[in-house]
């Protein structure tokens, strides 16, 4: 067979030591654990295998995975597993969605910026603020760049950031101010487990930021938020999930400045944490300082509706000190999955979504908290996910263990000896009931105290 790489494994070694870097140091920053096993792969052998031979390798080492598909998984904590219909990966894997990149010539990129376009629209009637641009990376990058745009707007260099925001947001949001010497001032959650504190000293922020629901599915007081942010002079922004935004109220209803979210939960596949699509939605008065791309509608001179891109704020298209920002992809083809998947649903279906989700988790929730196993942390309204502590003698850890011997996966273990459950509209009440009894039964064997 035709060997795809130009070089061999001795050959990449002998290349990397004349510059002083052995080729396992490349992997050194990979922890080791059960679930990562180097020696696999290093079992192909310096001579190589058939396409056929290694195919089946791969395959082999991916069967010992566990997923969504064969176990019953309750894990979320910003990846949700909904439902996605067999429409959206047939139509996704049409070559002018599929091979789509940036659109620099719009008139043979037509299909693409429509998408684009859909997209637009759904995030601004969803949010409920007037701009939307042609999506993110992922909600991390999407509220990084939410700060870097306030600071930009209030000339100031200082955001209040909630501890309720996902942990991985919060370290990229650390990042991009560290970069730009940026201070960030991290606020504590209350008893209820909302954001009800605010600095002070107010008058030294660019914005304030907060997840809703927030990463343990509180939802937050976004007015209260956008009161005490407005009162300083800061902008008001919220990372919001966007299957919430069909029961909770939008953003833009709550005088919200910027309004960002992962896409994720719109039917695209959690693939372990990614890819996702993050959005952004603000005020039109910040519509030049957002970063990325808008694309618009209007009529050629023929009459008919064409799409283009009306603006387009990073440097590879304008001079490097106008631009908002280096960002070079608008996570396309998930952004359109994402579109194609609110247009099968409308806005019925979403609500429909949204409300079983809600309606799934607030039913498991009590068959677990009224055993007197486990009590709810926060008593606070939650969205489609929900955080119980376990009693005296019961070890959460050992618990998820041995939840994986019977088939699932259970939530996700924090500090403090908690679980972070999620439910989604795809679970049966069947499924509910049997992880309820399966807890509470090996809680019964460890004899909880």
């Amino acid at each position: 067979m035709i060997g795809y790489l130009p070089m061999d494994r001795k050959e990449r070694r002998e290349m990397l030591a004349s510059v002083g870097v052995d080729l396992d140091q490349l992997f050194s920053m990979i922890p080791e654990c059960d679930c990562i096993q180097a020696d696999e792969f290093q079992a192909l052998g310096e001579e190589g295998m058939s396409e056929m031979d290694v195919v089946d390798r791969v395959k082999a080492l991916a069967a010992k995975n566990m997923n969504s598909e064969c176990y019953d998984s309750y894990l979320g904590a910003g990846y949700y597993d909904h439902y996605q219909p067999a429409a959206v990966h047939h139509l996704i894997n049409r070559a002018e969605f599929l091979t789509s990149y940036t659109p620099y010539q719009a008139e043979i990129s037509q299909g693409t910026l429509q998408a684009v376009f859909e997209w637009q629209s759904y995030i601004t009637r969803l949010t409920g603020l007037p701009v939307s641009n042609a999506s993110l990376y992922d909600a991390a990058s999407g509220a990084a760049e939410a700060m870097l745009l306030a600071c930009r707007d209030k000339r100031r260099y200082k955001v209040f950031v909630s501890e309720g925001v996902h942990p991985d947001t919060i370290e990229t949001i650390h990042t991009y101010c560290h970069a730009g010497d940026i201070e960030v001032v991290m606020g504590a959650l209350d008893e209820n487990g909302q954001t009800t504190v605010f600095p002070e000293q107010g008058k030294e922020f660019a914005c304030y930021l907060v997840q809703s629901p927030n990463f343990f599915g509180v939802v937050e007081d976004l007015d209260l938020v956008t009161e005490k942010a407005h009162e300083a002079n800061a902008l008001a922004a919220v990372s919001q999930d966007p299957v919430s935004l069909a029961v909770l109220k939008r953003p833009g209803d709550s005088g919200m400045d910027i309004a960002v979210g992962e896409a994720q939960s719109f039917g695209i596949p959690t693939s372990y944490g990614g890819p996702g699509a993050g959005y952004m939605a603000v005020t039109e008065r910040l519509m030049r300082k957002m970063p990325g791309r808008i694309c618009g509608a209007t009529i050629d001179r023929n009459g008919r509706t064409s799409y283009v891109l009306t603006l387009q704020a990073r440097e590879q298209h304008i001079r490097r000190d106008r631009a908002t920002s280096n960002i070079c992809t608008s996570q396309a083809l998930i952004a359109t999955a994402a579109t194609i998947w609110l247009a099968l649903q409308g806005s019925a279906g979403l609500l429909d979504v949204a409300e079983q989700s809600a309606a799934k988790a607030i039913y498991l929730e009590k068959k677990l908290t009224e055993s007197g196993y486990f009590k709810l942390v926060y008593d606070a309204p939650y969205f489609r996910e929900f955080l119980i502590e376990a009693k005296e003698g019961i070890d959460l850890r050992e618990i998820n263990a041995a939840l994986l011997e019977e088939g699932i996966i259970g939530g996700l273990v924090v500090p403090g000896n908690r679980m972070l459950i999620a439910v989604t509209e795809k679970k049966t009440k069947e499924q509910l009931d049997c992880f309820a009894d399966t807890m509470l039964r090996l809680c019964d064997e460890r004899g909880g105290k």
